[in-house]
């Protein structure tokens, strides 16, 4: 799976050439993966997991990839884990029992080689290529943002009251950390949720209280949903086969994938939620 995600990746690079990130959902573990990231790796994952058990009490692995590493804690220990993780400088990318999302700033060709995303595999995943427009070309500010365990948000779009929601989810607890409005949106489901709507609740939610234009597409540990606004100026286009279902911005991000040419492929329409689940 890493390595046609990597393909539809590096097709898309002139839709977004600043950076690029992927979701990957693989196999759960016995605990929690936090994925985190890292300047000067360096020194900052050398002997992470030993302090970081000794700290939280119990024991952590660490798998380390370029800037980013991957803990493993127990399911108790998440929370003193993240703020542990938070006091050393150190940038949560995503957690959960399944997801790990990698992400820098850079083609996206360069990107993938550097994680080796073409090796990896999983049940589904989700990336994305960025050209930034109202933020800085930063790792944080790359695609995919995750505000809750095992869920992933890419966006396509842009958001003109992402600042007014900035503030009324900063008043609930829902701080985005970065100026991107993508990030806006995933806070937004995550306090819908937390509000006690389900995942398609929370994604019809955005149709009336985010103006823009937009198609988000949501990852969680069983599947991906797909919502786009209702006026749908954005693209998006579908393939389903027996095999699997992909979503890109673009036809020619299906271009190399298995049995393309006998899929259903179909553009999702305006102000509709879609799921797919394994």
């Amino acid at each position: 799976m890493g390595d046609l995600l990597t393909d539809m990746l590096i097709t898309m690079t002139d839709r977004g050439p600043d950076s690029a990130g992927i979701a990957i959902y693989g196999t759960p573990g016995e605990g929690h993966k936090i994925t985190v990231q890292s300047d000067t790796p360096e020194t900052d994952f050398d002997g992470l997991g030993d302090a970081l058990g000794a700290e939280i009490g119990g024991t952590v692995t660490t798998r380390v990839n370029d800037t980013h590493a991957v803990l493993t804690v127990l399911e108790g220990s998440r929370a003193a884990a993240i703020a542990a993780l938070e006091a050393r400088g150190l940038r949560i990318m995503g957690v959960g029992e399944t997801m790990e999302i990698y992400k820098e700033t850079g083609l996206p060709r360069d990107v993938a080689k550097r994680f080796g995303l073409r090796d990896m595999s999983g049940t589904h995943g989700i990336g994305h290529t960025r050209m930034a427009t109202e933020s800085a070309v930063t790792t944080l500010g790359a695609h995919p943002f995750s505000t809750d365990a095992d869920q992933c948000l890419v966006h396509n779009g842009s958001l003109s009251n992402h600042n007014t929601m900035r503030r009324i989810l900063t008043e609930k607890g829902f701080a985005p950390k970065t100026e991107n409005d993508t990030e806006v949106a995933a806070c937004y489901i995550s306090s819908r949720i937390a509000e006690g709507a389900d995942l398609g609740t929370a994604l019809e939610g955005t149709l009336n209280d985010l103006d823009g234009f937009f198609t988000f597409v949501m990852g969680t540990k069983d599947g991906f949903g797909v919502v786009r606004d209702p006026i749908a100026c954005k693209p998006a286009v579908m393939a389903e086969t027996d095999d699997y279902v992909a979503f890109g911005s673009e036809y020619r991000a299906f271009a190399g994938l298995p049995g393309i040419e006998s899929a259903k492929v179909w553009e999702p329409e305006p102000a509709t939620v879609y799921f797919w689940e394994r």
